[in-house]
């Protein structure tokens, strides 16, 4: 007996449309009447649309289902086309290979965007404009130190280095004062309740209290020992004041 397993099958193309549409897409491609493989390829692309309902929602249905039929019969199959013939090297296609950017930056912990902004703040004409452009990359350059370096850092250093990366073209005051960059970090486990939690405890609290009255009720109504039932003090007083 020879079993018959995927493994041992052809590969299928397009898994979503199954193995009988593989299989009678390469039907199609064997016959030799064009009129006939034109009117088998429309039942097959009226099927695949059955298959796949939800390509409906895409747009240019029909052209992406007979892309589809190209793709099954791995561009073999000849028929006439509504939409134009797909081939083999614009649906797979290589990518363009990217050029991973290799720059030399001389302080790792700044960046690259600090030389970048430094660049075009030495090409800036106005000089008022350019203090400003200047004071502002410096802060910046003060906040990406203390990303890295969770040290304080003084400002004579962030200036320093300025200094160094312009080559000299930007310079600010010594006595310039940076913004003060203080990062925090909450302790683990201090969360703040919700006032939803706050409520179901709270219910929780006023439920356990109801149930704890009931059962204190319920053990006042059991009887004692003698097999009467104990009096409260409400009875005791009725009964004395009938009495008198």
């Amino acid at each position: 007996m020879i079993f018959d397993y995927n493994s041992t099958r052809p590969k299928l193309i397009l898994a979503e449309y199954g193995r009988n549409v593989q299989n009678m897409v390469d039907y199609i491609c064997t016959l030799t009447d064009k009129e006939e493989r034109n009117r088998l390829a429309q039942v097959v692309i009226d099927m695949m649309g059955v298959l796949n309902p939800h390509l409906r929602d895409v747009s240019d249905f029909k052209h992406k289902l007979w892309d589809h039929l190209y793709i099954i019969s791995d561009f073999k199959i000849d028929v006439d086309s509504p939409y134009p013939i797909p081939t083999k090297e614009n649906v797979h296609h290589k990518p363009e290979i990217l050029n991973y950017p290799n720059h030399q930056i001389r302080f790792k912990h700044y960046g690259f965007t600090v030389e970048e902004m430094i660049r075009k703040a030495k090409a800036i004409p106005n000089d008022e404009a350019k203090a400003k452009m200047t004071l502002g990359i410096a802060n910046f350059m003060k906040m990406a130190y203390m990303t890295w370096n969770k040290d304080s850092v003084s400002d004579e250093q962030i200036l320093s280095d300025l200094t160094a990366l312009s080559g000299g073209e930007l310079r600010l005051p010594a006595d310039t004062t940076l913004t003060k960059v203080d990062f925090k970090t909450p302790p683990p486990g201090n969360r703040i309740k919700s006032n939803n939690t706050g409520g179901s405890s709270n219910n929780n609290q006023s439920y356990s209290g109801q149930k704890k009255n009931n059962n204190n009720n319920n053990n006042n109504h059991k009887k004692s020992p003698s097999g009467k039932r104990p009096m409260n003090n409400n009875n005791m007083n009725r009964k004395n004041n009938y009495q008198k």
